[in-house]
């Protein structure tokens, strides 16, 4: 075949260009850098979540409150905040609950049994308040869920198991208030009259030991929608307050008119109980 001809030619380019691919593909780096780097975190490290995401360590003190998921039932959901020191349950509240018609008279009723067996058990392990068996179950959950967040699903209570009642072997809970029994010497616990707020009930529990305050509590404050996160800031800061000043003297949290007058108004009606 003459070097001239057009097929020659052909043949020639097409040799050259195979071997242009092959020495191509023979200097390409055997791993790719970008999809390295793109497999993910280094062997070695570890992702870790955020530590006190489940409470907050209370100031110069041992105290956590932590607060447990938010259960939906029903009719409604259900959160429950504790407080536990010590590795016991000094208080617990439901910073929600269903409300509504028929929901807020059974919540009324309930969460304050609810949350005075809790302290009193010392542990998610209580009974069902009778007609309140949705608001008990949501209540359970979330308590459960706040102690794991404690390190801890079992913390030990000071009083022993409670029935649904509410009545325990150390303190009686309602009106009347009552003498605890165990370390705190004539200490007595009294809840105040409910109070009614354009955005629902607020009604404060106390305990009382030596004329002055030890703990404060709001057993029922507005919840649902934007009233619940507002009751999750403003409660703890109420309690918080009455407790250092030992009166119902204290001033109202900002953005929560309603329900620190509420709160005002409980609190002061407890106080009346202790003759105070």
């Amino acid at each position: 075949m003459k070097k001239s001809h057009p097929l020659r030619r052909i043949v020639l380019a097409g040799a050259a260009t195979v071997s242009g691919i092959v020495l191509l593909l023979t200097l390409k780096p055997s791993s790719d850098p970008a999809a390295a780097s793109a497999e993910g975190t280094p062997q070695g490290q570890q992702s870790v979540a955020p530590q006190g995401s489940g409470g907050v360590q209370a100031a110069g003190g041992g105290d956590q409150t932590l607060t447990g998921d938010v259960v939906k039932t029903e009719y409604g959901n259900v959160q429950v905040r504790i407080t536990v020191s010590g590795g016991k349950i000094t208080s617990a509240a439901a910073v929600q609950a269903p409300t509504g018609g028929r929901s807020t008279e059974v919540s009324t009723n309930a969460v304050p049994k609810l949350n005075q067996a809790a302290t009193a058990a010392g542990s998610a392990d209580i009974d069902a308040v009778s007609g309140a068996t949705y608001t008990s179950g949501g209540y359970k959950k979330s308590l459960q869920s706040a102690l794991d967040k404690a390190g801890s699903s079992s913390a030990t209570g000071g009083g022993g198991s409670a029935d649904a009642s509410g009545s325990t072997g150390g303190s009686t809970g309602g009106s009347t208030g009552g003498s605890t029994g165990g370390g705190s010497a004539q200490a007595k616990t009294l809840t105040g009259t409910a109070v009614e707020t354009d955005y629902g009930p607020v009604q404060v529990r106390i305990t009382v030991a030596g004329g002055k305050i030890t703990k404060a509590e709001a057993v029922q404050s507005p919840s649902g929608g934007r009233s619940s996160q507002i009751s999750g800031d403003a409660v703890p800061k109420l309690n918080q307050a009455a407790v250092a000043a030992g009166s119902a003297d204290i001033d109202a949290v900002s953005g929560a008119t309603y329900t620190s007058g509420g709160y005002k108004k409980s609190l002061q009606s407890a106080l009346d109980q202790a003759g105070g």
